[in-house]
């Protein structure tokens, strides 16, 4: 064996001899990362099947709720809204505590669905789901006789860039209509109106609205309402009012006070 070839095995018992140490230093933690790896791994994968599958069931119990509502149980319906509330996942609470606020609307009990729509908007941190609660709140309380109450609510989305502004603008104005503020309404729909953004629809209704307060003397009928409807439907071709209603039908303000025509 010449003398190039017991160097280069020494070479070699050396290198391993080192390669054995430093695996003994380190393998355990090398080990234990790929370990880690495989737990976490295993954990995210487990947790998107648990939110899945909680969410799966979350939407069953809330879309059983929904039948219950449709019938004539309203304790029951209330116990099975209540029971996704406490213990559903994603949105399906939320879904659930506006539909529980709806029904207890629905039932007359105003205040407690005053209150129901109040801790609605004051626990989401969804600035739209927040808006969405004060606007339903307002409308509850359109028939209440107190402005005061329908602008501590609303008064703060009549801006430019709310999404919401006009649904607040109108529960603005029909609870103005329903304290005799008949100039205060129309100024509120005439809001509306002159929104550019404002929809077909809701260009609609408000004609209607603006028609009553015509009748009333409110505004002078020589106006021309062109400058506030726009492309908007003649009134023959609005719809009438109790087929339009401010906010979903389980859930909008009573009909009693609204301006018909």
């Amino acid at each position: 064996m010449t003398n190039d070839n017991i160097i280069r095995e020494i070479d070699d018992e050396l290198r391993s001899d080192r390669m054995r140490a430093l695996w003994r230093q380190f393998g355990p933690y090398v080990i234990g990362a790929a370990v880690a790896v495989v737990v976490l791994v295993a954990v995210n994968e487990g947790w998107t099947w648990w939110q899945n599958s909680s969410a799966a069931r979350s939407s069953d119990q809330f879309y059983a709720a929904l039948e219950i509502v449709d019938g004539t149980d309203v304790a029951a319906a209330q116990a099975a809204l209540e029971k996704v509330a406490a213990e559903g996942s994603g949105g399906y609470p939320t879904l659930a505590r506006f539909r529980q606020a709806a029904l207890l609307l629905k039932d007359d009990k105003t205040a407690e669905a005053v209150a129901a729509y109040d801790a609605l908007a004051a626990r989401e941190s969804n600035v739209h789901l927040r808006d969405l609660a004060l606007v339903m709140a307002g409308l509850a309380l359109v028939d209440g006789g107190d402005v005061g109450q329908v602008e501590l609510r609303v008064g703060g989305l009549d801006t430019a860039d709310n999404p919401l502004r006009n649904a607040a603008r109108e529960a603005l104005g029909l609870a103005r209509y329903a304290t005799g503020d008949i100039d205060g309404a129309r100024v509120a729909f005439e809001a509306i109106l002159a929104d550019p953004l404002a929809s077909q629809e809701t260009r609609s209704k408000l004609q209607v609205y603006l028609q009553q307060l015509i009748a009333e003397g409110a505004v002078d009928p020589s106006a021309d309402a062109s400058a506030f409807v726009g492309d908007a439907p003649s009134v023959g071709d609005a719809p009438a009012l109790d087929t339009v209603e401010p906010a979903p039908a389980d859930a909008a303000a009573p009909a009693g006070t609204t301006p018909q025509y």
